[in-house]
């Protein structure tokens, strides 16, 4: 995936793909990552990369639900459990990924209300409910806020940085203002 989103041909279109975006760029923050490096926590919070893409997949699978009339489930940890894999919660996103692709897929009006959970203390009393689109930004925007704290956690871990990452990743060409990401083997919490 490009560093930008391509032309999009309507609403409902440009906010799958703007939710696709972000949750590549999240992602992003782990390529080239071990298990220990994806559950490190090199910062002043207890946030690590792996931990942040398993609990925005159980957020996103949360909200989704929510437009399907579920209860609000519980949004995962921001932590890998001691069986878990950085290949099984990206494998778990992807797959949540599919089924907001489908869910939204068959939703004739982005529109259409969606009731506000009751009880959840940080829900608004006075809105009875909220619309598909009003969901789908929701969920762009807590996926761009957590992709940002995994940048911040990738850096404080070997340096990496978003650009230089997805260079990599996507096999750019080495230019005078951008270099690919490159492994080390010196950098913290590294398997070597």
């Amino acid at each position: 995936m490009p560093g930008l989103v391509g032309p999009v041909a309507d609403e409902r279109d440009a906010l799958l793909a703007y939710l696709a975006q972000q949750r590549y760029v999240l992602c992003l923050a782990a390529y080239g990552l071990t298990d220990a490096q994806a559950s490190a926590t090199p910062t002043v919070s207890s946030l690590s990369v792996g931990g942040l893409i398993k609990h925005v997949a159980a957020t996103e699978r949360g909200w989704l639900g929510t437009v399907l009339g579920h209860s609000p489930d519980d949004t995962g940890d921001f932590r890998l459990g001691p069986a878990e894999t950085l290949a099984d919660v990206i494998g778990e996103y992807e797959l949540v990924a599919t089924e907001t692709e489908e869910i939204i897929g068959g939703i004739d009006d982005l529109g259409r209300a969606v009731p506000v959970p009751e009880d959840v203390p940080w829900f608004p009393d006075d809105v009875g409910s909220w619309s598909v689109r009003w969901v789908l930004l929701r969920v762009i925007e807590e996926t761009a806020r957590h992709a940002g704290h995994a940048d911040v956690i990738r850096e404080s871990i070997d340096g990496a940085r978003a650009l230089p990452l997805m260079a990599a990743a996507e096999d750019w060409p080495r230019t005078p203002w951008l270099t690919p990401w490159r492994y080390r083997s010196n950098s913290v919490g590294s398997s070597t």
